[in-house]
């Protein structure tokens, strides 16, 4: 048996549990459509918590992402796959166009994110990494990616993640770059801001 065959028995094993326990779908469906949009709230909270270390988390991870998706353009139009949906009868639960099935940018995005939330919070960046292993999978589930189409997509994330903290933490003209650029934007934000709101973590508890 090819590796094709053996991709398209295990989508086919996945996207029929759909028929034999649909109670999941409502759950299968949130996480492939929205489920992703759970890290912007993540980007949002670690960004406006004002440390620099969760503000280089953010632009690490917003980096990660675009580059994973440039990768993802390019070889969906090199190496062109038809969706499950268009080559197979499939149980479709979530509407999708039929664009390039690999890789999955739905992968790339969140494995990128949750890399770089490893990197950076260890604990919690185990919560966001089984969130993008939950996405990776209802995308089979609900019958729009095969198997390897979201582990491209989780290889691509997690390798394009890694790489911009190496590059950032190793090459020292990155480095200077970031922190000049956050230091510029946080003389901005001080002066858009009320004071007391800026000023407020840096008062003692207790006084």
């Amino acid at each position: 048996m090819s590796i094709g065959q053996i991709d398209y028995e295990l989508f086919r094993f996945i996207n029929e549990l759909g028929s034999i326990v649909p109670f999941l779908n409502a759950s299968m469906r949130f996480l492939a459509e929205y489920a992703f949009y759970l890290f912007f709230v993540g980007l949002f909270m670690y960004w406006f918590s004002r440390q620099e270390r969760n503000r280089k988390l953010v632009v690490e991870s917003v980096v990660s992402v675009l580059i994973g998706l440039g990768i993802s353009a390019i070889i969906g139009y090199l190496f062109y796959r038809d969706r499950p949906f268009v080559a197979h009868p499939v149980l479709q639960l979530i509407p999708h166009v039929a664009n390039a099935s690999f890789p999955s940018d739905h992968s790339i995005g969140a494995f990128a994110l949750a890399t770089s939330f490893v990197i950076y919070r260890r604990k919690e960046g185990i919560a966001w990494l089984l969130l993008s292993v939950a996405i990776a999978f209802s995308r089979v589930w609900t019958g729009v990616h095969y198997p390897s189409d979201v582990l491209g997509g989780a290889l691509i994330g997690i390798s394009v993640a890694g790489g911009v903290h190496h590059l950032t933490k190793r090459v020292s003209f990155i480095s200077h770059a970031l922190k000049v650029c956050l230091m510029c934007y946080e003389k901005y934000e001080s002066k858009i801001l009320p004071r007391n709101i800026i000023t407020e973590e840096k008062i003692p508890s207790g006084k």
